[in-house]
């Protein structure tokens, strides 16, 4: 019997096999490209805004620069290589922590690959001036250099859109470290899809302007892990894994493994709960961001005003107090760790007694009677024993970021968000529910099943007890860090560029002949000169050397304008409470005299 027609038939199969295969692709690869055209549309993002992504060479940022390439191009097929036609618009960032010996390789054969996918393509590596952190703190340590880096460069190209490759696999690793750190409902909602991150130092923009950060969005926080292995594979796509996402020294390591004893099913229920936390949360913001807006005054110099009398007609629930005078006191001591236990339930208490009689200090802050309010208001300002210490930066030029984009983009996504979870949406939880209860009653409104239920529970105490067996090796040094800042007098050299001092003030010094007074402080051979917070001994010098000049006789003209001016700054000075006044800075000489005040 010839074995043609057997053949024949075969290759018919394998053909009618390959075009069926084909076709999957082509649906499973729209249904990717689809959903995440979706998402970029509840960002409020269009394919002309100019976007950043950050690159780390894995399957997860990799699958995001496929999507967000077609995206972008439409037609666009991340397949073939489009490198000498580069995608308008699209900046990818790989940072190089530069923490294993062979991360620099890695990091110019990633940029090789996303180059070739019509992506423009960058390499910053880290620079450790203080050294390589340690391993407690690594992940940490990397993760903030990697969004300082990642910001600057956004600033500099004038990128105002940050695309980061977190998935619905990272919400449940975080679900579970906030589980096991006693977090409330509002901690376990995970990273939010749309944020606004600022740059530490900001830009020296005119007075009374706007200033925009960069947005950070997660468009992939509906895929999970093994979406994006799809993707990559579905494009011919290749990427690299980092041998450290293995290491059990690391607490989202350890829960990464565990969770791989979920099943699909199991991961899925896992979202919902996180996705019902996420709706009490945007409940809290909004209504946070009304009081915020109806009862705070920021003042200029650097400190707040909250109308008390105010706050306490509008009845507010204690989880979103809390969470309004978290942010209150974070903005104010620009210090971003959380506020929580003992010292959250004195702030309640605090803010809830009105009139307000006593002073506290708490969280970087010092809060005390607003002078002349008879208790009904509130004043807070940074506390000059704040734990934040003095840092300086060199002044960045303004970022150049299309402020009317920026508020056009948040805007429509706030729309639609608030269009996602409408005003009647019943809440699953209450908002003052812990963790623990959280997951009870995820179980009683069937959301959890038994199963998942109690593999949750066993994950959450195992990552629990390592917790507490590696922090107790490590929390008196960590606390004996926090509460002990090294503060070093600051040098300002003249001539050179200004500085940052503290997150808040611009500090630049200048030698001028020109504007040189026959009374004047500062000799011509100052050059150098220390910065540090304004003292009490500060003010009374000012008051008196005013004072002095003022009852002279036979005074020039030009000495008479001085004198004006100091009186005027004197009154200035004297208007701003002396609290506020302590957190000022001033610049002297080697010999601790007084030289300039601001």
């Amino acid at each position: 019997v010839s074995p043609i027609p057997g053949i024949l038939s075969w290759l018919g199969r394998f053909s009618s096999r390959t075009r069926c295969l084909r076709f999957i692709r082509r649906r499973c690869r729209s249904s990717y490209e689809d959903r995440f055209s979706r998402r970029m549309s509840m960002a409020g993002l269009k394919p002309h805004h100019r976007i950043a992504i950050a690159v780390s060479g894995g399957p997860d940022s990799v699958a995001l620069c496929i999507l967000t390439a077609g995206w972008k191009c439409g037609n666009h097929d991340a397949s073939t290589s489009l490198r000498s036609n580069p995608v308008d618009g699209l900046l990818a960032v790989v940072v190089d922590h530069g923490l294993r010996n062979e991360s620099a390789e890695e990091a110019h054969i990633v940029s090789g690959r996303i180059t070739d996918m019509g992506i423009k393509c960058e390499v910053a590596r880290c620079q450790w001036s203080e050294g390589r952190p340690k391993v407690g703190h690594l992940q940490e340590a990397a993760r903030n250099k990697r969004y300082d880096i990642l910001q600057s460069i956004c600033l500099r190209e004038k990128f105002g859109v940050l695309l980061v490759a977190h998935h619905s696999d990272d919400q449940a690793e975080l679900f579970i470290l906030r589980l096991s750190r006693n977090s409330g409902v509002l901690g376990l909602a995970g990273m939010p899809f749309v944020s606004e991150i600022f740059p530490e130092c900001p830009d020296l923009c005119e007075e009374g302007s706007k200033t925009h950060g960069i947005l950070l969005v997660r468009p992939l926080l509906d895929f999970t892990k093994e979406d994006l292995y799809d993707i990559c594979r579905i494009f011919g796509r290749q990427w690299v894994e980092d041998p450290t996402n293995v290491s059990p020294l690391f607490a989202r390591n350890r829960i990464r493994m565990s969770l791989k004893n979920l099943s699909s099913a199991d991961k899925a229920e896992l979202s919902k709960v996180i996705s019902e936390c996420r709706k009490i949360r945007l409940d809290v913001e909004k209504r946070c961001q009304a009081l915020l807006s109806d009862t705070v005054e920021i003042v200029h110099h650097g400190y707040a005003v909250v109308d008390l009398q105010l706050l306490l007609t509008m009845e507010v629930d204690d989880i979103c107090l809390a969470r309004f005078i978290v942010l209150l006191l974070q903005f104010i001591s620009q210090r971003h760790r959380p506020i929580r236990g003992n010292a959250l339930k004195v702030l309640l208490s605090y803010f809830r007694t009105t009139p307000c009689k006593t002073c506290l200090a708490a969280a970087g802050c010092y809060l005390r009677p607003a002078p002349g309010s008879k208790g009904s208001k509130l004043l807070v300002c940074c506390c000059v024993d704040a734990c934040l210490p003095p840092t300086t930066k060199p002044f960045s030029p303004r970022n150049g970021l299309n402020s009317e984009e920026s508020e056009q983009i948040i805007a429509e996504s706030n729309g639609n968000l608030d269009r996602s979870t409408p005003d009647d949406t019943r809440l699953s939880f209450e908002f003052s529910e812990s963790g623990e209860s959280v997951l009870r009653k995820s179980l009683m409104l069937g959301i959890l099943s038994a199963s998942t239920h109690e593999a949750v529970i066993s994950i959450q105490k195992e990552e629990t007890e390592s917790f507490k067996s590696r922090n107790g090796e490590t929390g008196e040094d960590n606390k004996r860090k926090h509460l002990d800042p090294e503060k070093k007098p600051l040098l300002l050299r003249g001539g050179e560029a200004g500085l940052y001092w503290m997150n808040r003030f611009a500090v630049e010094w200048k030698c001028s002949k020109k504007y040189r007074c026959c009374d004047c402080l500062v000799s011509n051979d100052v050059v150098d000169v220390i910065l540090r917070e304004m003292r009490d001994v500060d003010w009374i010098y000012v008051y008196d050397l005013a004072e002095k000049r003022e009852k002279k006789n036979g005074i020039a003209e030009a000495e008479a304008a001085v004198i004006s001016a100091e009186r005027a700054a004197v009154q200035r000075l004297k208007s701003i409470p002396v609290c506020v006044r302590r957190c000022m800075p001033v610049l002297v000489d080697e010999d601790g005299v007084l030289l300039s005040i601001p």
